[in-house]
């Protein structure tokens, strides 16, 4: 941007000739590099019935006011398994949106709802962008998932899953839920080990039916069920976390972790990071020493630069011109 103040002595040099001017006037010259981004609030993308109700599922999407054919986000929050507070982490959509990435905001279930429902919900949502594409400039041949904490734990299944179709519940079955990337900021990778190596009042706690990945995995108690640990079935467990589902093609992955977490701790991102790798699948893996758990650190201009930086070089930029006969209306 180009800040004119017109004085006498520029006067003779002044775009005099503009519109409305007038001596004394303040002249602004700005370079249009950044698109308007829309934002697309109160969507239910899946309805989820039982005997007596139906609960709908919302995402919010960012889209950028471009005719571009766009890669596109879904980014689910952390929560510690017992809320889903979706249009959190602005900061993050927001500066991928400015990139040039669609970003949906998904809502899903938490705790007492237990595992796989959180699963199918993120895999719904995928499933809804691709079906909707069209409507929002999507290209659904690129669509990356993000995640911080149990959102982190969220984003690892969703990419880890891609060919498992028994998590695909619900509307258009047609579309697939895989997706192409997937970053993981302090996610958990396995629920039966989230204290590794924190003290032992910490393990103490992760051991207690009442935690709340024992809650997701097993549910509460009620009637005759006691309750049960989260290592009570072990396999059951490993199923919950993406340690679980390493067979098959993965997307390219991308593990974030502070070295001061103290909440989850750093071995769930070291244990996937060294699996993946042994496996040969395409997985970067970023200490940020000093970081704790959803500290901060993770609202900064470095990480959130290193995160677009990371999408856009596995998902690819925007296509300027979009084929014709995809009839794409981006101009919401």
């Amino acid at each position: 941007m180009t800040w004119l103040s017109v004085s006498p002595s520029l006067a003779a040099t002044a775009p005099t000739s503009l519109p409305g001017y007038a001596a004394g006037v303040h002249v602004m010259r700005v370079t249009t590099n950044d698109p308007q981004i829309d934002e697309i609030g109160g969507i239910i993308y899946s309805q989820i019935k039982d005997v007596r109700a139906i609960r709908g599922l919302h995402i919010s999407i960012l889209v950028p006011h471009t005719n571009d054919l766009k890669p596109a986000i879904v980014y689910v929050p952390g929560g510690g398994f017992i809320s889903a507070n979706y249009e959190k982490f602005f900061e993050m959509r927001s500066a991928l949106a400015k990139a040039g990435f669609v970003v949906a905001a998904a809502e899903y279930r938490v705790v007492p709802d237990r595992f796989p429902a959180p699963l199918e919900d993120g895999k719904a949502a995928v499933r809804y962008l691709r079906a909707h594409a069209s409507e929002y400039g999507i290209d659904p041949k690129r669509i990356g998932v993000l995640g911080d904490s149990a959102g982190g734990w969220l984003a690892q299944l969703m990419a880890t899953t891609g060919a498992e179709k028994k998590y695909d519940k619900g509307d258009f079955l047609d579309q697939s839920s895989a997706v192409q990337a997937a970053v993981s900021l302090y996610g958990i990778s396995d629920v039966r080990n989230i204290g590794v190596g924190f003290p032992e009042a910490i393990q103490k706690v992760h051991a207690s039916p009442a935690v709340t990945e024992a809650l997701l995995v097993n549910g509460p108690a009620f009637a005759t069920f006691p309750g049960a640990s989260v290592d009570a079935d072990s396999n059951k467990a490993l199923q919950a976390g993406s340690m679980g589902h390493l067979e098959g093609v993965k997307p390219p992955i991308l593990l974030m972790h502070g070295s001061a977490d103290h909440l989850v701790s750093p071995v769930q991102s070291k244990q996937l990071f060294e699996a993946l790798k042994k496996r040969g699948d395409q997985v970067d893996y970023t200490i940020v020493e000093g970081a704790g758990h959803g500290d901060a650190h993770w609202y900064q201009p470095a990480i959130i630069d290193q995160v677009v930086s990371w999408f856009k070089k596995n998902l690819g930029d925007p296509i300027k011109e979009i084929p014709k006969k995809t009839e794409l209306d981006a101009n919401l």
